[in-house]
């Protein structure tokens, strides 16, 4: 376990800012957002302080996922989002990797997150070339 002595994350992991905790494990800690976008609204935080996605052991991660599957049962929400934002222009407030699980109770966009996602169509020719670059760098 890395943590870092000014992130609130990491506070809140060794107990010295309260929580309303609902699982920790080795790796994963999960407790209710604060500042809720719907009832049952929960962040698990891997309890190694990383900024980004990248800068999380792979031990972390395999821990995350898992805990967000029971957290999102226990919600007893059958439709929810599980979000993860990687820097501050993606909408990361809180400067360490943590997960939203996002009950979505109703279909409108009184409760839960509401998405407004501009897809675009994609040529054929920019697709591949995109494929091409990203598996260069696996």
């Amino acid at each position: 376990m890395v943590l870092d002595n000014d992130c609130l994350f990491c506070k809140i992991i060794k107990g010295e800012v309260p929580s309303y905790k609902l699982l920790e494990t080795d790796h994963s800690y999960a407790f209710l957002d604060i500042f809720p976008v719907s009832k049952g609204h929960s962040l698990i935080i891997p309890k190694y302080h990383g900024e980004k996605l990248h800068d999380i052991p792979d031990e972390y991660l395999a821990d995350v996922m898992p805990v967000a599957k029971k957290i999102a049962i226990a919600t007893g929400a059958t439709d929810y989002n599980i979000l993860q934002n990687n820097g501050k222009i993606a909408h990361q407030h809180v400067f360490h990797v943590h997960f939203h699980v996002i009950p979505k109770p109703s279909a409108s966009d009184d409760a839960g997150l509401v998405i407004g996602w501009p897809a675009k169509d994609a040529n054929k020719a920019d697709l591949q070339k995109i494929l091409d670059e990203i598996t260069s760098r696996l």
